[in-house]
């Protein structure tokens, strides 16, 4: 598996850098008042592709730290009643105590 994910991984570079070899040309992006950045196309669509996926990891952070704490909670749940479990069938294995007899 991790054979066929390297070819994978090393196909996407070829072809990533095949594709950064040819947009070389650079462009304007122009912004209000004026303001405008040069750049080569390949650069500007660096930025944008890693400034979309960090924005799309920010906007999943709630939703999986929500998740998380509640698989925490419910894992914390299930520990205490397989004690729970536990002890119950500790009393039910052991023969019954006279009543003179104190357990200590």
């Amino acid at each position: 598996m991790k054979l066929i994910s390297r070819i994978i991984a090393g196909l996407l570079f070829i072809v990533f850098f095949g594709f950064a070899l040819k947009n070389t040309q650079e462009v304007a992006l122009e912004f209000f008042l004026g303001h405008e950045i040069r750049a080569p196309l390949v650069l500007m669509l660096l930025v944008f592709f890693v400034s979309g996926v960090i924005f799309g990891v920010l906007a999943m952070m709630s939703t999986v730290l929500r998740q998380r704490r509640d698989l925490n909670r419910q894992r914390k749940i299930i520990v205490g009643m397989e004690k729970e479990g536990a002890a119950r069938e500790r009393l039910r294995s052991q023969p019954p105590q006279p009543d003179g007899v104190l357990d200590r």
